[in-house]
């Protein structure tokens, strides 16, 4: 059976017409001919969306009771039986009511597609998983309902539905997103314009990344090398050397001159040494890259024109940024084609930029020595052989006389180095061979035969062709040892990389197995075990991988070229660097499940110290109290009498208290709090709490908006919530001042605001207040063990709420009691639980 296509209607914010339009197409589609029907609409209400539903055939829903509430959630199965050509499926980040097949409304949608079922969706860019965290730094708020990326980049088609920040919140002001008593919340707080613009550029982002995606698995599955203009890549190459900075600041007002314009730096290190490099100047280039908004590559590769023009074409760059050669006067003139020219020719259509600076040319010293012979420099120095020395014998032959001998042979000996400085030891041995039988031919008696008259003047010759080869192999030895000391430096600029990204906080195992990617110039590497991926860097391509690695119980496994023996050093050293950080991570997951225990350990040991020093105070007190008045041998008056059983009964009260909250924390230590959830009326939590603590208009000012939903809580543990803040709030208020209690509703949520005017706490210690056993600001011992609003937490989050804390305008303190409105749950619109 042919799988069903998916498609998504992607918003920046609730209320932009993705559901309407979502629907419009279905009518389209229908108009077509095509087997429609609506599987399951969230119309919240709107009228509009009401509507457009009209007229297409809607399955009906499935009706599930939970916790004394009626839900209705999308009927699987009675959509899989109807099996149309389309379904209409909307809010795909949804958590589904307990008691069905799947938790997720996606799950639901992956069986409809299975079932051959083509589906229409949406959703919000804050419910990607991806994304959750850029959404609270946004918004300040957590998304508790996400969709898996995976998910969404499988769709067959993903169309963004837009509208301008002013726009939606005119539609918000005037009614058609939210009802009246949630306007004003919904302007003040998530449909802030600074935040619908920071979501709207999010949406456009991250589908403009996936278009990107597509667009390069068609390339690569199409085998297209040539470059695709859908965006300017500048790519910056980077020597090392100083003018790096310079390369970097133009290749970025380059990528600013198109907008979504991308900066890409990369280094080649050179394994044969034909190029320096300074760690130094690479550290601040690599900092100015990402400041400039651009990433940092390496790569190793001998060929630095073709590595360069090949990470270039891999990343379908449209431009590459390259310096004025640094190489001397002297050496760009008989040197042949520097990297500049070599790159302009492999480029094909890149453009390419060659950008002047301050270090071009400057070297005025004699040509550094390259170590890595290559074939090209070993035919140079063979052309220097058979072109300089008849070269040198046609001048030495018109100016020779029988007592220039000496300089004769040290002229003819000077070839040989020059020819063995170019191309190693064996054009040297050539030439040496060569002028040797020169020097016989044309300056030693008998002249024009290779006949020795003087047995002296056959060992001055013995002695020259020694002194050649000798020459000739110290040059090469000291080239090879050149090209290992620049591999090892290659090897590690390329460790030093590494580490770097793992101590800028990326994951060590990921950093290294993409870096292998780059430095090598592969497909792609996947590190793996019998069971599972570890880490995935580039698209993985069919058939067998080129080489494997063992680290440890995992595999590296490397696509797109076989290692040469050169790299097989750094990829066992990076296969230990993986197999160690392998067992970081190990280590890591087990610390993290011992941190808890530590952290349980802790409040044990406190609870043993506040019951051995906070109970003995009201214990003693009233001990105290009840013996005197059973005293036979006191006669008290009545009014000493109720003194003493007033500080008995207070005493007591105050020990009941703080059993009561030790065996809260105990609970909440062990996980045995029990919560039974059920709709409860905000006033029906907030009377009693001020009753307990006898307080009166004169300390505490409510204020609670009208037509408030009930909200999903624990009335027990609600109430001893609300005791505890507010003990708190009264104990830190000045005398005259009053504490206020404020309710709203908001996104599907009711927020209960304790508002003091006290000294407040400094934000870096906001999380401290719930920690057991801390009295911030408390100098004395009667204020309790610092339970309250520890306990106040652990009951919320235990309710499925949070309790936040802000300051108070004009000094003080605020905190925030946020619960999930009862009629909201499982059928608010996810993307409005803000």
């Amino acid at each position: 059976m042919k799988r069903g296509e998916l498609r998504v209607f992607l918003g920046a914010a609730p209320g932009v017409g993705k559901t309407c339009t979502m629907l419009e197409e279905g009518h389209r589609l229908r108009s077509e001919g095509r087997d429609v029907v609506v599987a399951l609409v969230e119309t919240h209400g709107r009228e509009a969306t009401a509507a457009a539903a009209r007229g297409l055939e809607e399955v009906p829903r499935v009706t599930l009771e939970h916790r004394g509430l009626e839900l209705e959630e999308l009927d699987l199965d009675a959509v899989l039986a109807r099996c149309p050509d389309y379904a209409l499926v909307d809010e795909l980040a949804h958590t589904n009511a307990p008691g069905l097949a799947h938790s997720k409304r996606w799950q639901d949608v992956e069986a409809l597609l299975a079932a051959g079922i083509n589906v229409l969706s949406t959703v919000n860019i804050q419910h990607i998983d991806s994304l959750n965290d850029v959404v609270e730094g946004i918004t300040g708020t957590v998304q508790r309902e996400t969709v898996p990326d995976d998910v969404l980049r499988a769709a067959g088609q993903i169309e963004l539905v837009d509208i301008a920040p002013e726009l939606l919140r005119a539609r918000l002001s005037e009614g058609i997103i939210y009802p009246a008593a949630r306007i004003d919340a919904a302007l003040s707080n998530y449909f802030r314009v600074g935040n619908l613009t920071a979501l709207r550029e999010l949406a456009l982002l991250w589908l403009a990344d996936e278009v990107d995606s597509a667009l390069n698995r068609y390339r690569n599955e199409k085998g297209i090398r040539s470059k695709w203009e859908a965006r300017e890549r500048v790519v910056v190459a980077l020597t090392g050397g100083p003018e790096g900075q310079t390369l970097l600041r133009r290749g970025a007002r380059i990528a600013a001159r198109s907008a979504g314009g991308e900066l890409l730096a990369v280094h080649v290190t050179n394994p044969d040494g034909l190029r320096e490099s300074h760690p130094g100047e690479l550290a601040v280039q690599r900092a100015l890259v990402e400041k400039l908004g651009g990433t940092f590559h390496q790569v190793v590769g001998s060929d630095i024109p073709g590595s360069l023009v090949e990470f270039a074409r891999s990343a379908n760059a449209t431009q590459l940024v390259i310096g004025v050669s640094r190489r001397p006067r002297l050496k760009a003139l008989f040197g042949g084609p520097g990297i500049g020219a070599t790159v302009i020719r492999l480029s094909g259509d890149i453009d390419v930029h060659i950008v002047n600076h301050g270090a071009a040319a400057s070297h005025r010293g004699l040509p550094r020595l390259g170590g890595a012979l290559s074939p090209r420099r070993r035919l140079a120095g063979f052309g220097l052989a058979l072109a300089g020395g008849p070269l040198l014998t046609w001048l030495l032959v018109g100016i020779s006389t029988p007592e220039s001998i000496t300089s004769d042979v040290l002229a003819y000996q000077l070839l040989v180095i020059l020819v063995a400085l170019a191309g190693g030891i064996w054009p040297a041995l050539f030439a040496a061979l060569l002028s040797g039988v020169t020097l016989d031919y044309f300056f030693i008696q008998p002249l024009h035969t290779v006949t020795v008259a003087e047995p002296l003047h056959l060992f001055a010759l013995v002695l020259y062709a020694a002194n050649a080869m000798l020459v000739s192999f110290v040059v090469d030895r000291a080239a090879r040892r050149s090209r290992s000391a620049r591999r090892a430096a290659s090897e590690s600029d390329l460790l030093a990389a590494v580490a770097g990204n793992v101590l800028r906080g990326e994951d060590a195992v990921e950093a290294l197995v993409g870096r292998v990617r780059e430095a090598f110039n592969l497909d792609a590497a996947r590190l793996r075990t019998a069971d599972a991926d570890l880490a995935v860097s580039g698209s993985i391509p069919p058939g067998l991988p080129e080489h494997r690695l063992e680290v440890g119980e995992a595999v590296l496994e490397l696509y797109g070229r076989s290692p040469e023996p050169a790299d097989l050093r750094l990829l066992e050293v990076t296969a230990a660097q993986l197999a160690a950080a392998l067992d970081h991570r190990t280590l890591s997951a087990k610390a993290e499940g011992i941190g808890p225990l530590a952290a349980a350990d802790r409040v044990r040991t406190a609870l043993l110290a506040a019951v051995g020093h906070d109970l003995r105070r009201p214990l003693t007190a009233a001990t105290a109290a009840v013996t005197g008045l059973r005293a036979d041998d006191v006669d008290w008056s009545e009014q000493d009498r109720q003194e003493l059983l007033a500080t008995a009964e207070e005493s007591l009260n105050g020990l009941s208290e703080l059993v009561t909250s030790l065996l809260d924390v105990s609970r909440l230590q062990a996980g045995a709090l029990a919560v039974s959830l059920a709709p409860l009326e905000t006033a029906d939590a907030v009377l009693p709490a001020l009753e307990e603590l006898r307080l009166g208009p004169g300390e505490v000012e409510l204020d609670l908006a009208p037509g408030l939903p009930p909200v999903l809580g624990d009335a027990v543990l609600l109430q001893r919530v609300l005791v505890n803040v507010l003990a708190n709030a009264v104990r830190f208020s000045p005398p005259d001042a009053k504490v206020l209690l404020t309710a709203s509703e908001f996104g599907g949520r009711v927020e209960l605001r304790v508002i003091d005017c006290g000294p407040g706490i400094s934000p870096e210690r906001g999380e401290d207040m719930f920690v057991p056993f801390q009295r911030l600001g408390d100098t004395d011992n009667e204020t309790g063990l610092g339970l309250g609003l520890a306990v106040a937490k652990g009951f919320m989050e235990g309710m499925g709420g949070t309790v936040e804390i802000e300051k108070t305008p004009g000094g003080g303190l605020t905190m925030v009691l946020s619960l999930p409105a009862a009629v909201a749950f499982g059928r608010t619109e996810s993307a409005a639980a803000l």
